[in-house]
C-alpha cells in the first residue's frame, strides 16, 4: 500500500518598517509504502528559500541590508513493528544549506556567503518485553561541514570553514510497577571531535493519587548544548565552550468537578554553565554561569464540551552568576527574561461550526544589557488576539484572525518594535 502527502506554501509580508519585507516559499512531501503491516519505508522531502530584509534597530536603522537562506533536506526512513512488543526507526537525512547577507552592513566583514551542509544517522527502538516495562534505545551520528566566504574584507578575501562529528548512545527505561506510578531513568553519550565525551541523564516520576485525583511528578536531570557551526563561523571563535546545565522540577495538578478544573503548579531550578553569548562587536564567547529558578502554574476549565477557559502564570527569577561575564554585572538578571508572564484565553465552538478563541499576554519586568554598566529597564508589554474558523462542509473552512487587536506598541526585543494590528484570512481545502 502506498501513502503520500503533499504540502506548499508562499508567504509575503513588508511589515511595518522600510527593509523589514519577509518572503518565504516552501514545499513538503513524505511518500510511503508498506508491503504489509509491520513494515513502512517512506521518504521526507522539504524545500525552502526565504528572502528577508535586515532593518536592525530603531536607532541605527540599516535601509539596504538583506539576508537570503535556501534549504532542501531528503530524509529516507524505515519502520518496522514486529509483534506489539518491538519497534524500530530508522531515518536517514541529508541537507544543504546557502546563506548569503549581501550587502551586509554590519561594517566589519562587508558580504559573506555560507554553505552548511549536515548528514545524520538516526536509529531506536523501543522494546516492551511486559506490561510494566518499556526499554528505549539507539545510537545518532551527525557530521556537519559549515563554511564562510568574505569576499571584501578589509585585508582581503577569508574563507573560514568548520567541521563536526558527533556520535551518540541512548538508554531509557520506563517503569510502571504498581497502578498509577510511573518512573522514568535514561542516559546518553555522546562523543564529538572538538569537545570530547559527554555523558547526560534524566530520572523522572509521578504518582497519582486516586482519593483525592492528585497527581505529583518531579524531576532531575543534565544536559549540554554544544555551540553551532553559526556560532564558531559567525561569532569568530573556534575556542567557544559547551553550555551545561543541572536543572531539576517537582510540582502537583489536582483535578476537580469530575476533571472539568485542573490546576498545577511547578517549581523549577536550573544551574547553567558556560553560557554562550556575545560582546559589543557581535562575537561570540562564553559567559561564564547563570541561574534560572521560578514556579509556573496553570489552570484550565471546561465547563462545558464546548467551552474552555485557560490562564498560565510564569515567575522568573534569572540571574547571572558569575564575573566573568563582560557584558553584565554579576549578579544581574540576565536580559530580556521576563519576571513575570500572564496568558490567559477562551475558545468556544458555536453549533459545531463556528470555533472562535480571543487570547491576551502580559509581560513584565524585563531588562535589557548595558554591555559592562548596569542593565536597564525596557517596557511591559501586552496585547490581545482573536481568531475564528467556520467549517463550512468536510472538505472546506474559513479562517481569519487578528493579532494586537488594541494595536499595542511594543517591542520584544528593545529597539525592534512588534507588529501593529494586523489581519489574516484564509481558506482550507481537504480531500
Amino acid at each position: 500500500m502506498f501513502d503520500y502527502s503533499f504540502g506548499a506554501s508562499r508567504l509575503d509580508t513588508d511589515n511595518a518598517r522600510p527593509n523589514n519585507q519577509y518572503r518565504n516559499t516552501a514545499a513538503i512531501a513524505d511518500v510511503g509504502w508498506s508491503p504489509n503491516e509491520q513494515l513502512r519505508i517512506s521518504s521526507l522531502f522539504t524545500y525552502s528559500l526565504s528572502d528577508i530584509g535586515l532593518p536592525n534597530t530603531i536607532f541605527t536603522p540599516k535601509p539596504r541590508d538583506n539576508f537570503l537562506t535556501e534549504r532542501w533536506l531528503i530524509a529516507p526512513h524505515v519502520d518496522i513493528r514486529i509483534g506489539d512488543w518491538w519497534e524500530h526507526k530508522f531515518i536517514f537525512s541529508y541537507d544543504e544549506e546557502r546563506q548569503v547577507n549581501d550587502p551586509n552592513e554590519d561594517g566589519f566583514v562587508g558580504a559573506t556567503r555560507a554553505l552548511f551542509t549536515r548528514a545524520t544517522v538516526d536509529y531506536q527502538n523501543n522494546l516492551r518485553p511486559t506490561s510494566w516495562l518499556t526499554v528505549t534505545s539507539g545510537f545518532f551520528y551527525s557530521e556537519v561541514d559549515a563554511g564562510q566566504e568574505r569576499p571584501f574584507v578589509l585585508f582581503g578575501p577569508q574563507f573560514i570553514n568548520d567541521h563536526t562529528e558527533q556520535t551518540g548512545a541512548f538508554l531509557q527505561v520506563t517503569l510502571t510497577p504498581i497502578k498509577n506510578l510511573i518512573f522514568v531513568a535514561g542516559g546518553r553519550f555522546d562523543h564529538f571531535n572538538q569537545f570530547g565525551d559527554i555523558w547526560t541523564y534524566r530520572v523522572a516520576g509521578s504518582y497519582k493519587i486516586d482519593q483525592t485525583n492528585t497527581t505529583l511528578h518531579s524531576s532531575v536531570a543534565t544536559g549540554f548544548s554544544p555551540p553551532s557551526s553559526q556560532d564558531k563561523i559567525f561569532g569568530n571563535n573556534f575556542g567557544l565552550k559547551p553550555e551545561k546545565d543541572f536543572a531539576w522540577d517537582a510540582g502537583v495538578e489536582q483535578r476537580l468537578w469530575e476533571n472539568r478544573i485542573a490546576v498545577g503548579a511547578t517549581y523549577f531550578h536550573n544551574d547553567l554553565s558556560n553560557l554562550i553569548g556575545f560582546n559589543g562587536l557581535f562575537e561570540t564567547l562564553n559567559l561564564g554561569a547563570a541561574r534560572t529558578q521560578g514556579i509556573e502554574t496553570e489552570l484550565r476549565v471546561q465547563p462545558t464540551v464546548d467551552l474552555i477557559f485557560t490562564a498560565t502564570y510564569t515567575y522568573l527569577d534569572a540571574e547571572n552568576t558569575s564575573s566573568v561575564d563582560i557584558t553584565q554585572l554579576q549578579g544581574a538578571r540576565l536580559p530580556r527574561r521576563p519576571r513575570n508572564e500572564v496568558y490567559v484565553s477562551a475558545s468556544y465552538l458555536w453549533c459545531k461550526k463556528l470555533h472562535t478563541t480571543i487570547a491576551a499576554k502580559f509581560v513584565n519586568a524585563r531588562e535589557e544589557l548595558n554591555f559592562g554598566g548596569p542593565n536597564f529597564d525596557i517596557e511591559d508589554y501586552a496585547f490581545v488576539n482573536v481568531a475564528a474558523e467556520y467549517q463550512v462542509n468536510k472538505y472546506m473552512s474559513i479562517f481569519g484572525r487578528i493579532d494586537n487587536l488594541t494595536d499595542e506598541q511594543y517591542a520584544e526585543v528593545f529597539g525592534f518594535p512588534a507588529l501593529g494590528r494586523a489581519a489574516y484570512a484564509g481558506v482550507k481545502v481537504r480531500f
